[in-house]
């Protein structure tokens, strides 16, 4: 949230128990351009911030694993 957005957005995500969390963002041609959280985490909600400050405008792609599943979603960043 935002979406679109500029130059920052948050991602929200839960876990219904511990596990490890791995969230990263690729650029278009799927290059990974940022990993915002890589490590275990105890259940509950959380949020994470993304600053796209020195990127340019574009559409990014982040992917969110953890217990198991992987998400992914498109983020559109509008300068």
């Amino acid at each position: 949230y935002p979406n679109p957005f500029n130059p920052v957005t948050t991602i929200n995500y839960g876990l219904d128990k511990p596990g490890r969390v791995s969230i990263r963002v690729y650029d278009i041609t799927g290059r990974l351009v940022s990993v915002l959280v890589d490590e275990n985490s105890s259940a509950g909600n959380f949020s994470v911030s993304w600053n796209a400050t020195g990127f340019s405008s574009g559409v990014y792609f982040y992917t969110l694993e953890a217990l198991g599943q992987k998400v992914s979603k498109r983020l559109t960043l509008i300068k």
